[in-house]
């Protein structure tokens, strides 16, 4: 099927969008550069360093559950928005998925059919919710929390400062093991505290049955909302993710990667290395779940009914 008029344009924009966001990222970093090394700047700077309030007592490190969850979380939200492009993207479905409405998981309702990429989406991000639920409460009961929750409205100059000195390529100077600067931590909390409560509930609003079940809202939160403000909070996610591995590479690329895959605070190779190992996993992942892959693991769950795309008549009518 060939693109629509309307999926044409958008083709023919993407090339002024990604020079527009160039020129953007270029004349931000030179204002950043002007202000963060003039005389106010440097007095700014000097007032509030970057670095976030803690209280006292917050765990210093990160535990060897923080480094799991975090390459789990990674995993997880990789294929939930591969799945969910796909979606968007796709065009008439031909394999469908259907519940069993046996065994232990019996409801009075009939069960909705489903395209498999709406399964396959459900199935990544219940393991990413999961994930999520797990570090929330880890994270309360180690006392990790404050790394991440803001106790203070400090944090507010102190994220200023430090998103000027990330701008200016004046990075900031904080030591990650011990704590997180302002704008880290406004960042981390309104990942896991605010986007992604937003993604799990935009996104049970618009899937299908439960749609049907709460049409109540229809006239306050219709379902073209909830899908509206689910896409944008996936690209939320998808450039919060593109600008923490940058930076992540960008301020110490060694010492971090031992920080969040090995536990330990120096600039051995060995978080590289299993950064390295994680990343041969995901893809050998990628290229393993291919379509028939995917619809044998629904048939453990569920019925599948797949029914292969019709072969195109060629232009003069043949077979």
């Amino acid at each position: 099927m060939s693109a629509g008029p309307a999926q044409a344009a958008v083709r023919r924009r993407w090339p002024w969008v990604a020079v527009g966001l160039v020129v953007l990222v270029v004349l931000v970093v030179v204002a950043a550069r002007l202000l963060r090394f003039s005389g106010a700047g440097e007095a700014f700077v000097g007032t509030w360093s970057g670095a976030a309030p803690q209280p006292a007592g917050t765990p210093v490190g990160f535990p060897a559950w923080a480094a799991w969850q975090h390459g789990l979380n990674a995993v997880f939200l990789l294929f939930t928005v591969r799945s969910g492009w796909r979606i968007h993207r796709g065009g008439r479905p031909t394999t469908f998925w259907t519940r069993r409405n046996d065994g232990r998981i019996r409801t009075a309702n009939v069960p909705v059919r489903i395209a498999i990429d709406l399964w396959s989406h459900f199935v990544a991000d219940t393991l990413w919710v999961l994930n999520g639920v797990l570090f929330v409460v880890l994270a309360a009961v180690s006392g990790h929390w404050a790394r991440i929750v803001p106790t203070s409205w400090a944090v507010v100059p102190q994220a200023l400062s430090a998103g000027l000195q990330y701008a200016s390529f004046a990075w900031p100077t904080e030591d990650g093991w011990i704590d997180y600067n302002a704008l880290q931590q406004l960042s981390y909390f309104a990942v896991v505290y605010l986007a992604a409560p937003v993604a799990v509930l935009t996104g049970l609003r618009a899937a299908p049955g439960f749609a049907a079940r709460l049409r109540f809202l229809d006239r306050r939160f219709p379902v073209r909302v909830a899908k509206r403000v689910h896409w944008w909070t996936m690209w939320f996610l998808v450039a919060f993710t593109a600008v923490h591995v940058f930076l992540v590479l960008a301020t110490g690329a060694l010492r971090n990667l031992n920080h969040m895959y090995a536990g330990r605070d120096d600039t051995s190779p060995a978080g590289l290395i299993v950064f390295a190992v994680s990343l041969l996993v995901v893809a050998g992942l990628v290229l393993a779940l291919r379509p028939p892959v995917v619809r044998w693991f629904a048939t453990r769950t569920g019925t599948v009914l797949h029914r292969p795309p019709k072969p195109r008549p060629s232009p003069s009518g043949r077979s």
